[in-house]
Order: C-alpha cells, then sequence, then structure tokens
C-alpha cells in the first residue's frame, strides 16, 4: 500500500513535467548468481512520475533503484539522454547483490530531443 500512496503522491508526468512527451528507461539488472536481465519502462504523460524501480531480489528489504535524481536533473538541463550505473539501496545479507546499467531517453513535446 506504501508504494501505491507513493506513486499518487508524486503526481502524473504531465502535472509535474507538462513540457514532456514521454519518458523511456532501459536498463539491464545484473544480481549476483543469476543471468542480467534487460527491462524496459515507458513513461507517458498519464503515467504517475514515480521513477523508483524495484530490485528483483527475493531477499531484499526495502530495495531499488531510484531514478528520480537522474530524471530531475536531466529535465533540469533539458538533456535528451543520459547513462549510467546504480546499486541497490536495499537490505539484503549478501553485500552488492544487485546494480543497474541504465539509459534514459526523455522526449519533449517542443521534438528537440531523442527519439524514442
Amino acid at each position: 500500500m506504501e508504494r501505491m500512496q507513493q506513486r499518487l503522491e508524486a503526481g502524473s508526468v504531465a502535472e509535474r513535467f507538462p513540457e514532456v512527451a514521454g519518458i523511456v528507461i532501459n536498463m539491464t539488472y545484473n544480481q549476483k548468481g543469476t543471468k542480467s536481465i534487460l527491462r524496459t519502462f515507458y513513461f507517458s504523460p498519464s503515467s504517475y512520475a514515480f521513477f523508483r524501480l524495484d530490485c528483483l531480489s527475493k531477499y531484499c528489504v526495502d530495495g531499488g533503484f531510484d531514478l528520480t535524481q537522474v530524471i530531475t536533473a536531466m529535465l533540469g538541463n533539458r538533456k535528451a539522454e543520459a547513462k549510467g550505473a546504480l546499486s541497490c539501496e536495499g537490505n539484503e545479507p549478501s553485500a552488492g547483490h544487485s546494480d543497474i546499467v541504465y539509459e534514459v531517453a526523455i522526449q519533449y513535446t517542443n521534438h528537440n530531443s531523442a527519439v524514442l
């Protein structure tokens, strides 16, 4: 229930960022002892402006990858693309249990941006 409340409080992409036509997050999820998983997340103007992605480890508590600062920094600088890596913020007995390598693409409503 807490996660749903966080999404509601975040508002929609259109409400928070009216200049955004869409956001795409491509990521490679890496977890110790498993194969990498490719994941893609699409955020339309009607999507929640909630950019925290869950950790997939079943042993992880309160984990995930928060891309909010990455995306808000991109918007502040009107950047269309960014790449980077994050480690899971959660608690699990195995330190460094998972991480992601991500690429974010933002399409702005005036079409001066990356193609989604």
